[in-house]
């Protein structure tokens, strides 16, 4: 019979020379699990360690995790036996490619505060589940962060997907540094990076990923990763209509000072939220457009108190700021003319600078998107002649197919995107600013009674979103939330209806549940005050 090296399944008590160490990846498709799986499986038999690797796949890409187990253990001369799947309580280092990924690890039980070393990067990909919900789907990052946190022994967390994509490379090069920065195998640097200089492809980016992730993981036990940095928009002069004009580089620099100025005076709980609305807005249309919004903010302001804790205003500055942020033909076209998105495409294919990248974007307009391009006269004219705008939407209302690699497709939406200057004397900026300015009048005027009640009305704003038939359903929604406003208004819980009424239709696309809410809400009774 042969002598045989304990069974994985057997650790404890075991001499510290023959002890099996257990480390399991999860990743999805397309992360190099596998090659980081072989990539620990040659660190360790470089070391003089025998390393087994295998693998389960998961049900599909988002709905199930590959599994890479890898199990080592010094040679001894001993034969030995390792498992060929990971077992609850038993895993020893746990490396997630998201941090979703972490977390249902934990909920699978192969996490453990006395052992386990959880390293996981902390961007997210959204799940299936979290996608379909037509409101805010995401799971919450800051309870899985806090739960990985007393769950594992250990907990290494940071963005390392956009460590890999500033490097040019995959997350698996930067999860084996954060590897190696953890200390948590026994072996050199020297010997992950002689692993990963034997792969012959890629070479140069992999190094440097994992470089990077290295020296960001030593040092590093259960610290949040920081927050993306928001970059300084790119802001433009007015354009026609516009109420303050700034031109060059300089009168660009000093009215965006002085919006940043104004920001500043703001009360404390609300900068922070003012200043990403302030960034959004400007660098969707200009500066005078930012003073717009901070005009619109301060009428909140003006209405809030400290004693509330500014949750009105806070409120405001979000969804004023994507009020005024609509999604129109113009604004498509300027996003897929950026060269930040040509240098992302290029970085999520994989190809080199000097490659021709073809690319091919897809269009459907209506004729309510024409005519919204249109001036404000023009646009009604067409809009309120029946033949006329069914004439024209034969004609326009048709899948469009754009090659933004050839002149002639990107020079088409680049001019279409340039009408942004012009935007304020369209159609659809006329249209947007009078549904603004009747939702925001609305919910500053229930402030003084109730003003849990105009913070909810607020907040409805989030029921809003997309483009072409996805915005009319989202305003169809919008409506009829709003729609319950007489029926609740003077009760004491009327906030906490429209709240209610507002989560129904983000939870439901076919809007069943909503239906539902507004029945009962139609079933009130006994008058205001009353309570169900």
């Amino acid at each position: 019979m042969l002598d045989a090296v304990p069974s994985s399944r057997s650790n404890a008590g075991a001499p510290e020379d023959e002890r099996v160490i257990k480390l399991a990846v999860l990743a999805v498709g397309g992360q190099g699990g596998g090659v980081l799986a072989d990539w620990i499986t040659d660190v360790a038999e470089r070391n003089g360690y025998i390393a087994q690797s295998t693998s389960v796949a998961g049900v599909a890409q988002r709905t199930g995790a590959t599994i890479y187990y890898v199990e080592m253990c010094r040679d001894t001369g001993r034969l030995p036996v390792f498992a060929l799947s990971p077992s609850q309580g038993d895993v020893d280092i746990l490396i997630a490619a998201e941090l979703m990924e972490a977390g249902r690890a934990i909920i699978r039980g192969f996490v453990t505060p006395e052992r386990t070393t959880l390293i996981a990067s902390s961007h997210r990909i959204a799940a299936v589940s979290e996608k379909i919900e037509p409101g805010d789907g995401r799971a919450s990052s800051t309870k899985v962060h806090a739960t990985a946190e007393a769950a594992a022994k250990r907990f290494i967390a940071f963005d390392m997907e956009k460590i890999a994509a500033d490097n040019g490379s995959m997350i698996s090069a930067s999860l084996l540094g954060a590897l190696a920065g953890s200390d948590a195998l026994p072996f050199t640097r020297e010997s992950y990076e002689q692993a990963i200089g034997a792969g012959g492809r890629g070479v140069k980016a992999s190094l440097a990923a994992f470089g990077a992730a290295c020296d960001r993981a030593r040092g590093i036990a259960s610290a949040p990763a920081p927050g993306d940095k928001i970059a300084e928009p790119k802001v433009a002069g007015t354009g026609s209509g516009g109420t303050t004009k700034v031109s060059g580089p300089e009168g660009l620099l000093k009215g965006w000072q002085a919006l940043a100025a104004r920001v500043a005076a703001l009360p404390a709980p609300v900068r922070d939220m003012a200043l990403r609305g302030l960034r959004k807005v400007v660098d969707y249309q200009d500066i005078a457009y930012g003073g717009e919004y901070l005009d619109r903010l301060d009428r909140a302001v003006a209405l809030d108190d400290a004693g509330h804790d500014f949750a009105l205003s806070t409120a405001a500055a979000k969804h004023l700021a994507n009020a005024m942020c609509y999604d129109d033909m113009i604004r498509v076209a300027d996003l897929k003319t950026r060269s930040t998105r040509d240098r992302r495409v290029r970085r999520e294919v994989g190809v080199k600078d000097e490659t021709v990248l073809q690319v091919t974007e897809y269009f459907h307009p209506r004729i309510e998107e024409f005519c919204g391009t249109l001036p404000a006269g023009l646009g009604s004219y067409i809009e309120v002649r029946p033949k006329l705008a069914a004439f024209l939407d034969r004609r326009i209302n048709r899948g469009r197919r754009i090659r933004t690699d050839s002149f002639a497709g990107f020079a088409a939406l680049w001019f279409i995107g340039g009408l942004r200057r012009w935007r304020r004397r369209l159609l659809r900026h006329k249209v947007e600013t009078e549904h603004l300015e009747r939702w925001y009048a609305l919910a500053l005027s229930h402030v003084r009674d109730d003003y849990a009640l105009g913070t909810e009305i607020l907040n409805c704003r989030r029921l809003i979103k997309g483009y072409s038939d996805t915005r009319a359903r989202a305003q169809s929604k919008f409506d009829r939330v709003l729609s319950a406003l007489d029926m609740v208004k003077g009760r004491e819980d009327a906030a906490d209806w429209i709240r209610r009424l507002r989560e129904a239709a983000l939870k439901d696309e076919k809007g069943d549940m909503l239906d539902g809410a507004l029945k009962t809400v139609a079933s009130l009774s006994d008058g205001p005050g009353s309570s169900i």
